[in-house]
Protein backbone atom coordinates (compact mmCIF):
# COMPACT_ATOMS: atom_id res chain seq x y z
CA UNK A 1 0.00 0.00 0.00
CA UNK A 2 1.41 3.28 -0.88
CA UNK A 3 2.09 5.86 1.56
CA UNK A 4 0.34 8.19 -0.66
CA UNK A 5 -3.05 6.21 -0.94
CA UNK A 6 -2.92 5.80 2.88
CA UNK A 7 -2.44 9.56 3.32
CA UNK A 8 -5.49 10.20 0.81
CA UNK A 9 -7.77 7.92 2.22
CA UNK A 10 -6.86 8.57 5.80
CA UNK A 11 -9.62 11.45 6.63
CA UNK A 12 -12.34 10.11 4.78
CA UNK A 13 -11.60 6.70 6.02
CA UNK A 14 -11.84 8.12 9.77
CA UNK A 15 -15.31 10.53 9.02
CA UNK A 16 -17.46 7.48 7.12
CA UNK A 17 -16.37 5.08 10.23
CA UNK A 18 -16.93 7.88 12.95
CA UNK A 19 -20.87 8.20 11.37
CA UNK A 20 -21.21 4.82 10.92
CA UNK A 21 -19.79 3.24 14.16
CA UNK A 22 -22.30 6.08 15.93
CA UNK A 23 -25.23 5.25 14.16
CA UNK A 24 -24.35 1.28 15.04
CA UNK A 25 -23.07 1.51 18.37
CA UNK A 26 -19.19 0.28 17.58
CA UNK A 27 -15.92 1.71 18.16
CA UNK A 28 -14.62 3.78 14.86
CA UNK A 29 -11.26 2.73 15.28
CA UNK A 30 -12.49 -0.88 15.59
CA UNK A 31 -13.68 -0.06 12.21
CA UNK A 32 -10.89 1.88 10.55
CA UNK A 33 -9.06 -1.06 11.58
CA UNK A 34 -11.16 -3.73 9.61
CA UNK A 35 -11.44 -1.47 6.50
CA UNK A 36 -7.46 -0.93 6.38
CA UNK A 37 -6.97 -4.71 6.44
CA UNK A 38 -9.71 -5.22 3.75
CA UNK A 39 -8.13 -2.81 1.61
CA UNK A 40 -4.79 -4.63 2.40
CA UNK A 41 -6.32 -8.15 1.45
CA UNK A 42 -8.04 -6.36 -1.57
CA UNK A 43 -4.13 -5.26 -2.26
CA UNK A 44 -2.87 -8.47 -2.44
CA UNK A 45 -5.47 -10.40 -4.42
CA UNK A 46 -6.82 -7.56 -7.01
CA UNK A 47 -4.68 -4.55 -6.98
CA UNK A 48 -5.75 -0.91 -5.73
CA UNK A 49 -9.66 0.09 -6.37
CA UNK A 50 -10.58 1.89 -9.66
CA UNK A 51 -12.68 4.35 -7.30
CA UNK A 52 -10.76 4.22 -3.61
CA UNK A 53 -12.82 6.96 -2.21
CA UNK A 54 -16.52 4.85 -3.56
CA UNK A 55 -14.87 1.49 -2.43
CA UNK A 56 -13.47 2.86 1.27
CA UNK A 57 -17.84 4.32 1.68
CA UNK A 58 -19.02 0.78 0.60
CA UNK A 59 -16.47 -1.07 2.59
CA UNK A 60 -16.80 1.12 5.66
CA UNK A 61 -21.29 0.39 5.59
CA UNK A 62 -20.40 -3.40 4.70
CA UNK A 63 -18.12 -4.12 8.15
CA UNK A 64 -20.50 -2.06 10.15
CA UNK A 65 -23.51 -4.57 8.35
CA UNK A 66 -21.36 -7.00 9.56
CA UNK A 67 -20.41 -5.68 13.34
CA UNK A 68 -23.99 -4.96 13.66
CA UNK A 69 -24.99 -8.80 12.52
CA UNK A 70 -22.32 -10.28 14.76
CA UNK A 71 -23.20 -8.18 17.68
CA UNK A 72 -27.19 -9.09 17.76
CA UNK A 73 -26.08 -12.56 17.62
CA UNK A 74 -23.34 -12.88 20.42
CA UNK A 75 -23.60 -13.74 24.20
CA UNK A 76 -21.24 -13.36 26.64
CA UNK A 77 -20.40 -17.20 27.87
CA UNK A 78 -21.47 -18.23 31.00
CA UNK A 79 -24.04 -15.18 30.91
CA UNK A 80 -27.51 -17.57 30.97
CA UNK A 81 -28.00 -21.07 31.40
CA UNK A 82 -27.85 -23.03 27.96
CA UNK A 83 -31.84 -22.96 27.83
CA UNK A 84 -32.69 -20.17 29.84
CA UNK A 85 -34.68 -17.53 27.79
CA UNK A 86 -34.90 -19.81 24.73
CA UNK A 87 -39.07 -19.32 23.69
CA UNK A 88 -40.91 -22.60 23.13
CA UNK A 89 -42.71 -23.39 20.29
CA UNK A 90 -45.77 -21.54 21.14
CA UNK A 91 -43.61 -18.29 21.52
CA UNK A 92 -42.26 -18.91 17.53
CA UNK A 93 -46.22 -19.54 16.54
CA UNK A 94 -47.17 -16.62 18.27
CA UNK A 95 -44.20 -13.89 17.15
CA UNK A 96 -44.37 -15.91 13.40
CA UNK A 97 -48.16 -14.70 13.33
CA UNK A 98 -47.28 -10.93 14.43
CA UNK A 99 -44.28 -11.18 11.90
CA UNK A 100 -47.74 -12.31 9.01
CA UNK A 101 -49.69 -9.95 10.20
CA UNK A 102 -47.41 -6.71 10.14
CA UNK A 103 -46.01 -8.18 6.51
CA UNK A 104 -49.91 -8.15 5.77
CA UNK A 105 -50.61 -4.58 6.49
CA UNK A 106 -47.51 -2.92 5.21
CA UNK A 107 -48.46 -4.66 1.94
CA UNK A 108 -51.49 -2.99 2.16
CA UNK A 109 -50.69 0.49 2.88
CA UNK A 110 -50.83 2.95 -0.06
CA UNK A 111 -48.30 4.23 -2.77
CA UNK A 112 -44.85 3.94 -2.19
CA UNK A 113 -44.92 2.88 1.47
CA UNK A 114 -45.01 -0.95 1.00
CA UNK A 115 -41.55 -0.75 -0.83
CA UNK A 116 -40.14 1.72 1.86
CA UNK A 117 -41.23 -0.63 4.50
CA UNK A 118 -39.92 -3.49 3.19
CA UNK A 119 -36.54 -1.63 2.70
CA UNK A 120 -36.74 -0.75 6.26
CA UNK A 121 -37.68 -4.10 7.69
CA UNK A 122 -34.97 -5.84 5.75
CA UNK A 123 -32.12 -8.07 7.25
CA UNK A 124 -29.76 -6.44 4.76
CA UNK A 125 -29.77 -3.55 7.12
CA UNK A 126 -29.71 -0.87 4.29
CA UNK A 127 -28.54 2.82 4.98
CA UNK A 128 -30.36 5.62 4.65
CA UNK A 129 -28.51 6.53 1.08
CA UNK A 130 -29.62 3.25 -0.15
CA UNK A 131 -33.03 3.16 0.68
CA UNK A 132 -33.61 6.25 -1.12
CA UNK A 133 -31.26 5.26 -4.06
CA UNK A 134 -33.60 2.10 -4.36
CA UNK A 135 -36.77 4.04 -4.04
CA UNK A 136 -35.80 6.88 -6.29
CA UNK A 137 -35.78 9.86 -3.74
CA UNK A 138 -33.91 12.20 -2.01
CA UNK A 139 -32.68 11.30 0.97
CA UNK A 140 -33.92 14.25 3.09
CA UNK A 141 -37.44 13.48 2.59
CA UNK A 142 -36.78 9.59 3.95
CA UNK A 143 -37.76 10.48 7.37
CA UNK A 144 -41.07 12.42 6.53
CA UNK A 145 -42.10 9.85 4.19
CA UNK A 146 -41.24 7.00 6.94
CA UNK A 147 -43.09 9.02 9.56
CA UNK A 148 -46.35 8.98 7.11
CA UNK A 149 -45.87 5.35 6.28
CA UNK A 150 -45.40 4.36 9.83
CA UNK A 151 -48.40 6.38 10.99
CA UNK A 152 -50.82 4.52 8.32
CA UNK A 153 -48.99 1.46 9.51
CA UNK A 154 -50.51 2.37 12.97
CA UNK A 155 -54.12 2.99 12.13
CA UNK A 156 -54.38 -0.17 9.89
CA UNK A 157 -52.92 -2.25 12.85
CA UNK A 158 -54.67 -0.65 15.70
CA UNK A 159 -58.12 -2.78 15.46
CA UNK A 160 -55.83 -5.81 15.32
CA UNK A 161 -53.52 -4.69 18.51
CA UNK A 162 -56.93 -3.81 20.22
CA UNK A 163 -58.52 -7.18 19.45
CA UNK A 164 -55.59 -8.69 20.83
CA UNK A 165 -55.09 -6.81 24.08
CA UNK A 166 -58.93 -7.33 24.96
CA UNK A 167 -58.47 -11.28 24.68
CA UNK A 168 -55.48 -11.66 27.15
Amino acid sequence: MTPDLVAALRPLLTAEAAAEAAASGGEPGDLEQAVWLRLLERLETDGPPPDPPGWLRKAVRAEARRDRRTFRHERPYGAEPADAGRPGPEQHALTAARHRALRDAVRRLPGRCPRLMEALLSPEDLTYREIAGELGISQGSLGPERSRCLGCLRRLLAPEVAAREARG
